[in-house]
């Protein structure tokens, strides 16, 4: 096992650069102590299109999150719909070994709701670019403000973790949402702000003077929440935490609005593997999680979607073949970034098709236990290509085994 402590970049369950631990590319990074995980999967994972909870889907998922050791799961909104009031209350009955938390505009019949739910906090949303203000709520500025300033004092007199989520922070001018911001922070309540990409249209570069500039006008903790319009919500998350947000607000396998939320799964992975951050999160369960909610949500997601793809850990390149060959169980990460078991994926398999070599056929019949020279192997392969090129797809193991006994008739197979 390696010294995580000299070399952090490579363990015996992962393999990333070493640059990434340099002097020169640390230096100005400030984590916090300690970083939790807010799931939004069952409020802003179930706003993508198509995707709709029932209630045992809502208390299946949090119970695989809780497992999973996430530390907050933000259960819904109850002014949704009876049922999603009645979800919030079933998962608080659970009494869950994290804490749970409501979504809610900033509304006092939103809080109450909220309330009533046996909820620990409440995540409270404003627009804080005053164009969406007036014109997708066409509420008066001094209208949303008020409202907010009502709700937010509300929820803390009634003993909830106050979470402020100004929405559409990015697109404001900086001195508007700062200013929105901080009125709210002194005459309503927040024990945190959001940090809220709502359209992901922040780049990285600029993540940290979004930090810099709330934590100069606003001395509370911060919470991430980025979505993936320019696939750029895991980088901006883990650019905040560098420059010191104390909490990630993630989905189960980037499920969400439009084009999705941050992934839980590539964020928590990254600050481990290439950060020395462990947040505490059983990584080893990200796969079953991911396949869970997906299935739950009748969503499929590509096979090579990074960390839960079901084909991630598949190789056809004969090339690969050969490394996964050579290698073998005990230096895998010379061919992965990490090792499958991480994050619960089967081992890796070697797959035929178009793009084998010979050390694809070699490593297939080793696994059979047949031997083959290397004019055998040739056919083998030559015909393995042919037949994946006709169907447009892998050879099935059938298919692979009807090939092997053509070429090789008085193998045992």
């Amino acid at each position: 096992m390696s010294d995580t402590t000299r070399e952090p970049w490579r363990t015996d369950r992962w393999f990333t650069s070493p640059w990434n631990f340099l002097p020169e590319v640390t230096q100005g990074c400030s984590f916090p102590g300690k970083v939790r995980v807010h799931d939004v999967t069952l409020r802003d994972g179930e706003q993508q299109a198509g995707v709709e909870f029932t209630r045992d889907d809502k208390v299946r998922i949090a119970e695989a999150l809780a497992e999973a050791g996430v530390h907050r799961i933000e259960a819904g909104l109850p002014a949704v719909s009876r049922a999603d009031e009645e979800a919030i209350k079933e998962i608080v009955r659970r009494n869950l070994p994290c804490d749970i938390f409501a979504f809610s505009r900033c509304l006092v019949d939103d809080v109450k709701r909220a309330v009533d739910c046996g909820v620990k906090g409440v995540v409270m949303e404003i627009p804080s670019s005053h164009h969406l203000i007036e014109q997708a709520y066409r509420w008066p500025i001094e209208v949303a403000i008020e409202r907010s300033i009502e709700s937010t004092r509300y929820a803390h007199e009634q003993g909830l973790y106050v979470s402020f989520f100004p929405i559409d922070a990015t697109r404001a001018g900086i001195v508007q949402y700062l200013d929105l911001v901080e009125r709210i922070a002194r005459e309503g309540h927040m024990d945190a702000v959001g940090l809220v990409d709502t359209f992901g249209v922040l780049s990285p570069h600029a993540v940290s003077y979004f930090v810099r500039k709330t934590r100069e006008r606003i001395q509370k903790p911060m919470e991430t929440h980025f979505h993936m319009d320019f696939g750029l919500g895991v980088a901006n998350t883990v650019m905040a935490v560098a420059a010191g947000a104390e909490v990630i607000q993630t989905t189960v396998a980037g499920t969400g609005e439009r084009a999705g939320n941050t992934p839980m799964e590539e964020t928590v992975l990254s600050l481990l593997t290439m950060y020395g951050l462990d947040l505490g999160v059983k990584t080893e369960q990200f796969y079953s999680l991911a396949r869970l909610v997906l299935e739950l949500a009748r969503v499929q997601q590509p096979s090579n979607r990074p960390v839960t793809g079901e084909r991630l850990f598949h190789v056809e390149s004969g090339i690969i073949a050969g490394w996964v060959r050579n290698v073998g169980q005990e230096h895998l990460t010379e061919a992965f970034p990490y090792r499958p078991e991480l994050v619960g994926q089967s081992p890796p398999r070697v797959v035929l098709g178009k793009g084998s070599g010979i050390d694809s056929v070699a490593y297939r019949l080793d696994m059979l236990g047949v031997q083959a020279t290397n004019d055998e192997m040739l056919e083998i392969l030559q015909e393995v290509k042919a037949r994946s090129l006709e169907k447009k797809a892998l050879l099935e193991d059938e298919e692979f085994l009807a090939v092997v006994r053509r070429v090789l008739p008085h193998a045992s197979v």
